[in-house]
């Protein structure tokens, strides 16, 4: 198996690496979605039907992780060392058990528990997998594997399942299409990991512990990551679809068909606008009493705005601007004129 030491001294040495380039990546992806003109939009409602079953897939998937859905673990409920005699392993049991009596589950564990190598793979493959499996030999650890592979990848493919239902062109159209065969690849790199690690893994290194505070308890800490992981995936994805289908993030550019569309209903709406201003002026103008309110309304604001103008504190910020040069009039100047150019239209 590999030691924490090793992936910790990996992290040390990658980390200066990959953290600054996907910082990079990241602000590429921001400043794209930013320049982009494709803009941002609420969650589609399809896309939340999606993002809900992937919050409840996560939240399940973390809450398998708390001790109240974990199997006993008997050296820790009855505080045994791994050397503990069978028989005072299983007295102190059965004090815990109804009516002090074993079951039968309790019973076929002790037979597997006889020897230090089955408890040294009950520790790596949990007490179900110990007590159950009719074929596995302590002599062979191997087999164990082959048993507990169907309880291991479980969990993977009810999360591949939630992921793929939650990525469905039926749940969530589009926007979770694109993300489909990335998201079923990575729920399937977890699920092969899991079986790696657990392949891997020095199924003895609990033979040389001498006290109970020692132990490595490998079956329950991986129940806990695996859980845990799958819900970070989980949430992940959910992300992943929000940023997208909001054009937050992942913002796939426009045709120059959709950008002609966008630029003509926008235009459309512009006209429309103006059309409308139009005909409220005009029935202004018509009407004497309003013709007559505007009038005065520009009388008033050219005798308020003068009197602005000469108060003296004005008068100096005005002249403070001027000279300090922070108005750049010539800047101002050519501004004003093209926007004058772009509103009058002078034939060629």
């Amino acid at each position: 198996m590999i030691q924490w030491q090793t992936i910790q001294a990996l992290l040390f040495t990658l980390a200066p690496f990959l953290i600054p380039r996907l910082y990079s990546y990241y602000k590429s992806l921001r400043t794209e979605a930013q320049t982009s003109l494709v803009p941002h939009r609420p969650v589609p409602k399809h896309v939340r039907y999606a993002i809900n079953i992937l919050f409840v897939a996560s939240a399940l998937a973390a809450l398998s992780t708390l001790p109240h859905f974990s199997p006993e673990n008997i050296f820790t409920l009855t505080q045994s060392r791994l050397h503990t005699p069978n028989d005072v392993l299983f007295n102190r049991l059965s004090a815990l058990r109804p009516n002090e009596t074993l079951t039968s589950f309790d019973d076929a564990l002790r037979l597997r528990l006889a020897s230090l190598d089955g408890r040294c793979l009950y520790f790596v493959y949990g007490p179900s997998i110990t007590a159950d499996c009719p074929f596995c030999k302590s002599d062979d650890p191997s087999t164990f594997l082959y048993y507990a592979l169907p309880s291991l990848l479980f969990p993977h493919i009810l999360n591949l399942f939630a992921i793929g239902l939650a990525t469905s062109s039926a749940i969530s159209g589009n926007e979770g299409g694109r993300w489909r065969m990335l998201v079923a690849v990575a729920g399937s790199v977890l699920a092969l990991m899991d079986c790696a690690i657990h392949n891997g893994y020095e199924w003895k290194a609990n033979s040389r512990v001498s006290r109970a505070e020692e132990l490595v308890f490998f079956y329950w800490t991986m129940r806990v990551v695996r859980g845990i992981v799958i819900s970070l995936l989980d949430a992940g994805i959910a992300a992943l679809l929000w940023v997208s289908s909001t054009n937050r993030m992942f913002v796939i550019p426009m045709t120059s068909a959709e950008r002609l569309e966008i630029v003509a209903k926008t235009m459309e709406g512009t006209r429309g606008k103006l059309g409308g201003i139009g005909v409220v002026r005009n029935a202004t103008y018509r009407d004497e009493t309003l013709r007559r309110q505007t009038d005065e309304y520009w009388k008033n604001e050219k005798s308020f705005m003068g009197e602005i103008m000469d108060e003296r504190e004005v008068v100096d910020g005005i002249r403070n601007t001027l000279e300090s040069g922070r108005l750049d009039l010539n800047g101002l100047e050519e501004e004003a004129t093209r926007f004058a150019d772009g509103i009058v239209w002078t034939p060629a």
